[in-house]
């Protein structure tokens, strides 16, 4: 028996199987549909294909999926991060702060108009300093409101107040494209979004009757 003969069959068996294993990986990526297990998938396949390529000396491809790997561990950490606090925004204060990693800085200046009354929603915002103030119903934002949620919900996403700042400060924005992505991304995360919205929703209509209730001189229901 050709002992040399008979482990060379073995390795390229091994070979074989590491390679079909590897593509399965590939393919069962692209059946995924949301993040989380898109990302698990392709971490498994990261570190198959560095295996398979490494016996195989492949070193491009090593270098390749070296460099992948950490990317799909970090996207998955976000993605967990994200879904973990919403949560626990949902069964705590309401904060939306979980959404600052994906939103952009815009400074304002005393008398600059963010949005008006009736023109299409596309964006919310983050009060981070400054003073602003809702020019119909003439409410003043603190800092750490979120304002304008509401319209990516409406059903013509329309502007119900104009915005305007009153003393110069800085906002965050965020696009409602960028959460309908996130949505799409991780449906959790789209269920836990919605609840967080309806209960400020329920907490603002709270506070209006809190206070049509104290100009009447009528107690709140």
């Amino acid at each position: 028996m050709d002992i040399s003969g008979v482990a060379s069959d073995m390795s390229g068996l091994a070979s074989g199987a590491g390679g079909l294993i590897a593509s399965a990986f590939v393919v069962a990526g692209y059946t995924m549909r949301t993040m989380i297990p898109l990302r698990i998938v392709g971490i498994i396949t990261n570190v198959v294909f560095i295996l398979y390529a490494m016996s195989h000396r492949n070193y491009p491809i090593v270098a390749l999926h070296l460099i992948l790997l950490p990317l799909n561990i970090y996207r998955l950490r976000e993605m967990l991060v994200l879904v973990r606090n919403v949560k626990r925004s949902v069964s705590g204060n309401l904060s939306m702060n979980w959404l600052k990693p994906f939103m952009t800085e815009r400074r304002c200046q005393p008398g600059e108009v963010l949005f008006y009354k009736h023109e299409r929603a596309t964006e919310m915002y983050y009060i981070v300093s400054g003073r602003f103030h809702l020019v119909e119903s003439g409410i003043e934002l603190p800092v750490g409101s979120i304002v304008g949620e509401f319209g990516m919900l409406s059903p013509d996403n329309a502007r119900t107040q104009t915005l305007e700042c009153v003393e110069k400060g800085v906002v965050l924005s965020v696009t409602y494209q960028k959460v309908e992505e996130l949505y799409v991304q991780n449906p959790e995360f789209g269920f836990y979004f919605l609840r967080l919205v309806s209960a400020r929703l329920f907490q603002n209509v709270g506070r209006l009757e809190a206070q049509v209730a104290a100009l009447s001189g009528k107690p709140a229901p």
